[in-house]
């Protein structure tokens, strides 16, 4: 393997492995939020502080839907996030858990332009994160990498 090869292998795996991390750090951090972690409603940098204020959040980004599936649609969004913060975080399935990611982002930054105007959306990153998550889905360019190492051997 090449000095080269190498140090692309190790740049790209290192890249991804950041991308994973904030990617399910951001969701585990907007779950904290609306259970009050980072502190209670109206506090400094905190986006909801409590559960009641986070489904206020979800009825406004979802006006078409009806008031009873309100709080489902909060509990689906929280699951989700978890669950993807965990996959993304373990790896396992990453692609499948990736392209997950990128779609749920997609979802919430089109209903948060609806709902709020293109600013919001863009101001969160929300499309960045989005972009990145697909971006981490089509990282299958590192497994032909390492197999080129080994046949340049």
């Amino acid at each position: 393997m090449t000095h080269k090869v190498r140090r692309n292998l190790i740049v790209a795996k290192g890249t991804q492995w950041l991308l994973r991390l904030a990617l399910a750090t951001a969701f585990l951090s907007a779950v904290a939020d609306r259970f009050g972690i980072w502190g209670p409603p109206g506090a400094p940098g905190v986006a909801w502080g409590d559960w009641n204020t986070f489904l206020d959040y979800v009825a406004i980004l979802n006006q078409f839907a009806p008031v009873s599936f309100i709080p489902v649609m909060g509990w689906v969004a929280t699951i989700a996030e978890v669950g993807l913060a965990f996959g993304l975080i373990i790896g396992w399935q990453l692609k499948w858990f990736a392209l997950a990611s990128g779609l749920l982002l997609t979802a919430f930054a089109l209903m948060m332009t609806i709902a709020l105007g293109i600013k919001v959306p863009i101001d969160y990153s929300v499309f960045t994160a989005s972009a990145g998550a697909f971006l981490l889905a089509a990282a299958n360019y590192i497994e032909p990498l390492e197999a080129e190492a080994k046949i340049n051997k």
